[in-house]
């Protein structure tokens, strides 16, 4: 019998111990630090505190990723906060309108919102979430304060397809124990690393423009929470330290002094942590607050208290790394240590000044829907004739919850035109767009919309312009007074097509457009374009007119009209059909100025080692997930490939390129080929530079003006060393707006007017072109100069600059593009300019 009761007394302390929080060490057999871990076990913690603590932790999916894993985030708070979770969240959203109705409580906790591992191979930071998560759970003082004042939310990876990539390649080339040699294989992490997400895009810069699956669905989460701080966690180069708050500047114009304030509030806090530690730190370089679409910035536009946090480290600092000072190891172990001390430190902050904090926010957003800042009260959106830019615009703004409605009726007024900087009586139209300043977005909206950010100091982390109505290149006007937005008009019913037409139209004005001729395309439709201008029952049609007749496409049967038709529906494309291929001005269906475009083109992009990731990613995601279009990637350096095969293609697009190992000298006669036969090249950036000064293409370097080189002197050489930084500016040109002159009667600028506004980010130095078409081009860099920051010696480069040209080769095209015109994804433009080059040049 007494065997038997120390039996059950056994299984009961057994249970007992199971029903405990375990801390890291113990729940993966290892401290944080001591090993990378992949995202799936992360969540496994999570999933075993909420077990364990089920009164203090929720776990919840925000979605998942392009690659279908999970993604997760956890709410901590103390028992009596969680039990009234549901009314804490709404009550704030309703106290700054964001819910309709009035709060039921006036007080409540701040929200919290700490997130790791935004790039995926900054593992650092994911590694430290479970130590994180156990000391809040763990009890003491400074956790329990937190617990009760704040409502916290950790997102343990924002990036899992990323962070994966990086962990599992790491984990496969460490021994039974890590080498610090930084020459060792664990340490030289490959094409296309960890950092960026499936489509090899940025997420820390895509905030605001939500290109991405992970960063679309983790806004829809932030939407529904509305942080009022936000902590953005990140690693930079492995013979840094740390950084935290406050920020360097510039700091844009409208951050408030109470989120200037709790920069500096935030800072103090992590300093006695580190001093405490004995840990480097520094603050107030590098990582300033201004461009919009960071995980510190976009939250801080939303009224958030937002801070970037940098530990020394990256995905080349695995779990131990030889730093520069000789006889200093960095371990993963202690950047966990940082990472979850500036984690609790700013937690602490927050807590300590809790009802202040939410108090503050609530005047951020009565300042937006009552005395919104900013010169513009209202703006309109001319609608008519440009549906499909304006189609994606509101898109944008429905992603960042900025409210916009409708003119109900024509109306006279006077505003700032965007498209030409100029202010200016104008009309609105019934169904135009209209977007009031007086809304809880407004401080967001006016910074998205402004076209020449003050910028206070020309040492910057990013890009120094971003004007949205520019990027979309859409008819905007800025407006003085208070306009009401009314209800969406009630549209007309398409009119509906019966019969078998001659020929479909379909206007050729935006990436809508492109989207729908890449999908009948890809079912093996024939399609024309016209090369000039032509009216036809009654309505006149520009050059790029998608002219798709039934001669031709006989082979599709009936299947023909339900192609056109469906896809246009799905789409929302508006087709005109015909019923004569004759027009009454201009060419008739028929003629040598109706070009057929190539059926179904066969599109290769190089990708792989020497190729920029971001623009292989920004060609990628173009073909993979907006035009849904085949596209081939190609990793020329594969011992398997055994070289492009040109023979398979019809375009080949060269991304920027780093060195001359993407068109080796050895594959030039079968370029020359393919090219005299047809093929078609894009080069993009510095992959035109594989053909500047070649023999048998057009493409120049300019040539030093002697003049300019006589009047070099020894005293130019003269350079304060201190200075070293803000001199080495002069030759950037950091995301600045410029409009350049476009020849719209060539393809590759078809749908245009005659001018595109470009995002410069680099300067190259080449001549027009002798013997091909000079597209997109530059001549005074002072009149083409909108906004953004351009050092002196680029200004000089900008003068007489091609951004855009087409030679011929034979039957075949080079085109150079020299500006990137798919910068991240979200200079909406320049889909359409991109689409041109691959379907539109016959």
């Amino acid at each position: 019998m007494r065997k038997f009761t120390f039996l059950l007394a056994g299984i009961f302390l057994t249970l007992h111990s199971f029903a405990q929080l375990q801390s890291p060490q113990q729940f993966f057999g290892f401290a944080p630090g001591e090993q990378m871990v992949p995202t799936h076990r992360l969540y496994q913690y999570a999933e075993h505190a909420a077990q364990q603590v089920p009164a203090k932790v929720k776990v919840m999916s925000y979605g998942q990723t392009y690659e279908k894993r999970p993604l997760m985030m956890l709410v901590v708070s103390s028992e009596e906060n969680m039990r009234n979770l549901e009314q804490i969240r709404t009550d704030h959203l309703k106290s700054i309108g964001m819910m309709a109705g009035q709060p039921t409580s006036k007080t409540r906790p701040a929200v919290i919102w700490m997130s790791y591992n935004v790039h995926g191979n900054e593992a650092t930071n994911s590694a430290a979430f479970p130590k994180v998560l156990h000391e809040l759970l763990a009890g003491g003082t400074v956790s329990e304060k937190i617990l009760k004042n704040a409502v916290v939310i950790l997102a343990p990876c924002l990036n899992p397809d990323g962070h994966d990539r990086y962990v599992n390649w790491y984990n496969q080339k460490i021994g039974v124990n890590s080498n610090a040699n930084t020459s060792a294989w664990e340490h030289g992490e490959p094409w296309p690393g960890g950092r960026y997400t499936h489509y090899l895009f940025d997420p820390n810069r895509d905030w605001a423009w939500q290109t991405q699956e992970i960063t679309r669905q983790l806004i829809a989460a932030y939407h529904q929470w509305m942080p009022h701080v936000h902590g953005d966690f990140h690693e930079m180069g492995p013979n840094s330290p740390y950084y935290f708050a406050p920020s360097a500047k510039p700091y844009h114009e409208d951050i408030t002094p109470w989120q200037r304030e709790m920069q500096e509030v935030v800072g103090t806090y992590n300093k006695r942590y580190f001093d405490r530690n004995n840990w480097l730190y520094y603050t107030r370089e590098r990582f300033d607050l201004f461009y919009p679409s960071y995980g510190d910035t976009w939250p801080t536009y939303n009224g958030a208290i937002a801070m970037t946090y940098e530990q020394g480290g990256g995905g080349i600092a695995g779990l131990a790394y030889e730093r520069a000072d000789e006889g200093d190891t960095l371990r993963l172990t202690d950047r966990v240590a940082h990472v979850a001390g500036a984690s609790i430190a700013t937690m602490e902050a927050i807590a300590d000044r809790s009802a202040k904090v939410v108090e503050e926010f609530i005047k951020f957003y009565d300042r937006n829907q009552n005395n919104p800042i900013g010169t513009y009260k209202s703006y309109v959106v001319k609608t008519a004739g440009d549906e499909g830019r304006v189609k994606a615009m509101k898109e944008l703004l429905d992603k960042n919850q900025i409210r916009y409605g409708y003119a109900a009726e024509a109306r006279s007024l006077t505003g700032y035109n965007y498209l030409n900087q100029k202010e200016e009586a104008f009309k609105t139209e019934a169904g135009d767009l209209v977007i009031s300043a007086y809304q809880p977005k407004s401080n967001l909206l006016k910074i998205l919309f402004e076209t020449k950010p003050n910028l206070e100091d020309s040492v910057t982390y990013d890009i120094t312009s971003w004007c949205v109505p520019l990027a979309f290149g859409a008819k905007t006007y800025g407006v003085k007074e208070k306009l009401t937005p009314g209800a969406q008009p009630t549209a007309a019913a398409p009119a509906v097509i019966s019969g078998k037409p001659y020929a479909y139209l379909a206007r050729w004005k935006s990436a809508e457009d492109a989207k729908f001729l890449a999908a009948i395309l890809k079912q093996r439709v024939r399609v024309r374009a016209a090369e000039k201008p032509f009216e036809i029952g009654g309505k006149s049609y520009a050059q790029g007119t998608l002219i798709i007749t039934r001669a031709g496409n006989e082979p599709l049967g009936d299947n023909f009209d339900r192609i056109i038709q469906a896809e246009a529906a799905k789409l929302g494309v508006t087709l005109t059909a015909t019923e004569s291929g004759g027009a009454t001005k201009g060419s008739d269906f028929g003629s040598d100025y109706v070009f057929n475009l190539k059926a179904a083109p066969r599109v290769g992009l190089i990708a792989g080692e020497g190729t920029s990731m971001t623009t292989v990613g920004e060609v990628w995601h173009l073909f993979d997930q907006e035009l849904k279009y085949p596209i081939l990637l190609l990793d020329p350096n594969s011992r398997f490939m055994g070289g492009i095969p040109f023979g398979k293609l019809d375009v080949l697009i060269v991304p920027t390129s780093f060195g001359g190992n993407i068109l080796r000298e050895n594959q030039f006669p079968a370029l020359r080929e393919w090219l005299r036969g047809g093929g078609k090249l894009i080069l993009m950036e510095t992959a035109t530079a594989l053909l500047a000064d070649k023999e048998g293409f057009g493409l120049k370097n300019k040539k030093e003006d002697g003049k300019k080189a006589d009047k070099k002197t020894s005293a130019d050489s003269l350079k304060v060393y201190a200075n070293r930084e803000r001199e080495s500016v002069s030759d950037d040109t950091p995301g600045s707006i410029y409009k350049i002159k476009l020849d719209n009667s060539h393809p590759l600028a078809f749908g245009f007017p005659d001018h595109f506004f470009a995002l410069v980010n680099n300067t190259y130095n080449y001549d027009f072109l002798k013997d091909g078409w000079n597209v997109g081009y530059m001549k005074k860099e002072k009149e083409g100069y909108i906004a953004g920051f351009t050092g002196k010696n680029a200004k000089d480069k900008l003068q007489n600059a091609l951004f855009y040209g087409v030679e011929e080769i034979g039957r075949g095209k080079v085109i150079y593009m020299a500006n990137d015109p798919l910068f991240r994804g979200f200079w909406y433009n320049g889909k359409l300019l991109f689409a041109n080059a691959v379907f539109m040049l016959p």
